[in-house]
């Protein structure tokens, strides 16, 4: 019996993968449990749609994410904060912070999740923070940190 599944399932396939599966197996496991459907006509056309959504999701996802690379190729982030002796700063300058200046000075909302920063800034000076936007998509990112 052909099934559509609809979680992973080890040892059998991920989701949205037409299997082929003993008909008890289906019946008596899949089926109740919420594994898998039947491979109907009407279940693959769904299935056949919800992919191709996908791949256009993905595809305008990736354009967008070039755009923003295109955008911040020569930008330069400059952040004020208070500094105090030894050029280090009170506090320090987080991914969520980047996240805010960057929609206020350049207007990109990038998420906090995609800047990659190791650590936080904890000191005056330049640096360079790479930008996660898209599966194989990275930017990097020149951050300035003056004092107030």
């Amino acid at each position: 019996m052909q099934v559509i599944l609809l979680k992973d399932i080890k040892g059998t396939g991920k989701k949205g993968d037409l299997k082929e599966v003993a008909d008890g197996y289906a019946r008596n496991y899949m089926f109740p449990r919420g594994l898998a459907e039947e491979a109907s006509k009407t279940n693959l056309n769904l299935l056949a749609q919800k992919k191709s959504s996908d791949t256009f999701k993905k595809q305008t996802q990736e354009a967008e994410a070039l755009e923003i690379k295109k955008q911040l190729k020569d930008f330069t982030l400059l952040i004020k904060a208070k500094a105090g002796e030894e050029n280090k700063l009170f506090g320090s300058i987080t991914s969520k912070d980047i996240e805010q200046e960057l929609l206020s000075q350049k207007g990109l909302s990038i998420d906090k999740k995609k800047i990659d920063l190791k650590e936080p800034i904890k000191t005056l000076g330049s640096f360079s923070v790479d930008l996660k936007l898209f599966t194989g998509v990275t930017s990097t990112l020149k951050v300035v940190v003056e004092a107030l």
